[in-house]
């Protein structure tokens, strides 16, 4: 699933997958032969709104993940029309170094004022 939505943030038509081939999954689904393998045809899949996580995030958008909140973040920013970003920390700016997210994929920054 993730491949789709990758698939969809970097505007591909879609992605071939083996996966499912010879099974139900299959069923229904557009098919074709490269190379001599078969591979299933999988649209990309896109959201209308992301919520998405950042440890560190500047005053232009620009997100900085610290350890495992990297994971998905990052696909689902490209692959929304509206990405919101619950922020940790909100500073100025951050290092160009440091910038996992650019700000131009992020619409909307909220400050996380939990109390640890």
């Amino acid at each position: 699933m993730v491949e789709k939505i990758r698939a969809y943030g970097a505007g591909l038509g879609g992605i071939l997958t083996p996966t499912g081939v010879g099974t139900i999954l299959e069923e229904g689904k557009q098919t074709m032969t490269v190379k001599g393998k078969k591979y299933i045809f999988e649209e990309p899949l896109g959201a209308d709104v992301a919520f998405i996580y950042g440890t560190t995030v500047d005053k232009f958008g620009n997100v900085a993940f610290e350890g495992t909140t990297r994971n998905f973040n990052q696909t689902m920013a490209t692959a929304a029309d509206t990405v919101v970003v619950q922020a940790d920390e909100i500073v100025d700016c951050l290092n160009p170094n440091e910038i996992i997210i650019p700000g131009v994929f992020v619409d909307y920054i909220v400050e996380n004022k939990e109390e640890n």
